[in-house]
């Protein structure tokens, strides 16, 4: 049985005050990992939510959430805690219109062309225990949040293409080398299939005086006039001493 692909990652991470709050494209955590209802009430310190209570709610990439940076993620930090670097506070909808006071804050990281990602946001009891492959994140109002990383999966959030690939194009195939001359010389070859041309200061009309000089033999004339027959040392040889041969 094939595995299940892995989901979207998470584009945003906020808060709803009651269902009817929750943003087109956004999913609202509604039960615990153990069944019970996932309301954070006023305990929690958000001012409004219809006296309904606060739920969790996120975006994922798909064609419902807007494209853009993932959730790489999520902490939960008490007030008095300094903001880290290259974190925001998670949204509310509807936006609060003044100050909230709150003994802890939940942090959103988010970042374009991500490897890694958050890809899974559970709620349980405080004190219960998560899905074993979630890690624990922190407590807020009566529940500990738990949440899942993994690889972004490809086409997920596409970023820029590396230099390398930048610059990598389809060219068209090379053109077929020009068909070459019939050589001159009669009968296989070594030269036979490889194109040359002469140099045209040795073309036909050729009117260097030292070239014009040279005497052109055949193989039977060399033959004749550098035939030798070691005569001499035939002759020299058949004169030696017995005991010198």
């Amino acid at each position: 049985m094939a595995a299940a692909a892995a989901p979207a990652p998470l584009t945003g991470v906020g808060w709803a005050s009651g269902a009817e709050a929750v943003p087109p494209g956004w999913t609202a955590i509604t039960v615990t990992a153990e069944g019970a209802p996932a309301c954070l009430g006023k305990g929690f310190g958000h001012r409004g939510g219809g006296g309904g209570g606060w739920y969790l709610c996120f975006s994922r990439g798909g064609a419902q959430a807007a494209e853009g940076p993932v959730v790489t993620d999520v902490l939960v930090l008490s007030e008095r805690s300094p903001q880290p670097p290259g974190y925001s506070r998670a949204p509310e909808f509807p936006e609060s219109r003044g100050p909230v006071s709150r003994r802890k804050r939940l942090l959103v990281r988010r970042e374009a062309a991500a490897a890694v990602a958050v890809l899974e946001l559970r709620l349980s009891l405080r004190g219960g225990r998560g899905p074993a492959e979630l890690a624990r994140i922190g407590e807020m109002g009566g529940f500990s949040l738990w949440c899942r990383k993994g690889p972004v999966r490809a086409g997920a959030a596409p970023g820029p293409l590396s230099g390398g690939l930048e610059r990598l194009r389809l060219r068209p195939p090379r053109p077929p080398p020009p068909p070459s001359e019939p050589p001159a010389i009669s009968g296989p070859s070594a030269m036979d299939g490889i194109p040359f041309a002469l140099h045209p200061k040795f073309g036909p009309g050729l009117s260097s005086p030292i070239l014009a000089q040279l005497t052109v033999k055949s193989l039977a004339d060399i033959e004749r006039e550098y035939n030798y027959g070691f005569l001499v040392e035939r002759t020299a040889a058949a004169r030696l001493p017995p005991g010198l041969e």
